[in-house]
């Protein structure tokens, strides 16, 4: 039962995405080979993928088309290859989301996504109603499609062996029904959110962006943590977007989690409730996330986040 892993990177370093996609693929069963497709300077990318543990090939994928891996390239070149697949999937990264449903909707099958659990090779498990339901999902199509929610695996190590590199840059093409103009990221010098061991987030009782900063940013370097936020203090401007973790955000599984004046509605908790360790910091004793915090602490953030950073 071969199974193609569709491998997130940024054309110089493999993410940690990959590998904990890999795990699930591991859990399926099969020979598994990765697809990694991006600009003509990816040899770094494909060494890493080689050495990834149960990799028997690693296809490369070089063109210019490719580079930005726009869904309708990505998606034609993924389908010009799944003939010898039964199983194709990708992390549910922005560019899994983007890409997976075009393969599946051209290959005429259901796409699973966000599998957060391998049950066996035809059935799986995914979250529904904000992660507060767990469905379970049986396939019978001939060739199964599915993201991967990578905060519920954990990273497979590199093994013993390196796996063959192929070249199929002749299934590389220009769909020509996009392009790329330009992306526009923010300049961050922590961790990033989804690959981050320690989180420190903020809610609306922060107040204002200044205080944010001011609170947030001392404690979170101390930690060498990334900043976090809930969607109420994103909708009222005190963080950027790209901070917002959540069901509309990003769904995170730290190490360690710093809720700060975050009460928990579950749109929040879905995109958290999974991180090894929960702290929570809230006036009100009865807020819902102290229901799925490991320590709480009844209190005004403002008096105990700059005692907890003088400790540390």
């Amino acid at each position: 039962m071969p199974i193609l892993l569709f491998a997130e990177h940024d054309n110089t370093a493999l993410s940690d995405q990959t590998a904990k996609a890999l795990t699930a693929a591991l859990k399926i069963g099969g020979d598994i080979d990765i697809l990694v497709a991006g600009n003509n300077d990816l040899d770094g990318v494909a060494q890493a993928s080689a050495k990834l543990s149960g990799i028997r090939t690693v296809l490369v994928a070089k063109s210019d088309a490719l580079e930005n891996q726009l869904a309708e390239n990505a998606a034609e070149l993924i389908v010009s290859l799944s003939g010898e697949y039964d199983t194709i999937l990708a992390p549910a990264t922005a560019n899994g989301k983007n890409i997976m449903p075009r393969v599946a909707a051209l290959l005429d099958v259901m796409q699973i996504s966000e599998v957060m659990d391998v049950v066996d090779a035809d059935t799986f498990k995914r979250p529904i109603y904000a992660g507060n339901a767990v469905e379970v999902v049986q396939t019978t199509d001939a060739t199964k499609v599915m993201t991967i929610r990578t905060s519920s695996f954990a990273a497979t190590e590199d093994g013993t062996s390196t796996a063959e590199i192929k070249n199929v840059d002749d299934h590389a093409s220009d769909a020509g029904k996009s392009s790329f103009v330009e992306n526009i990221l923010s300049q961050n010098d922590r961790p990033e959110l989804g690959s981050a061991k320690i989180i420190v987030s903020g809610g609306r009782a922060l107040g204002s962006e200044e205080k944010f900063k001011a609170v947030m940013t001392p404690l979170a370097d101390k930690l060498g943590a990334a900043v976090g936020a809930s969607r109420a203090a994103v909708d009222a401007g005190y963080a950027p977007n790209d901070l917002q973790v959540g069901q509309t955000g990003k769904v995170v599984a730290p190490d360690l989690y710093i809720a700060c004046g975050i009460s928990g509605a579950i749109q929040h908790l879905a995109g958290m409730k999974d991180s090894k360790i929960i702290v929570a910091i809230n006036t009100d004793e009865d807020a819902p996330i102290f229901q799925v915090a490991d320590y709480g602490i009844v209190a005004d953030l403002f008096d105990v986040l700059p005692e907890l950073e003088g400790q540390l």
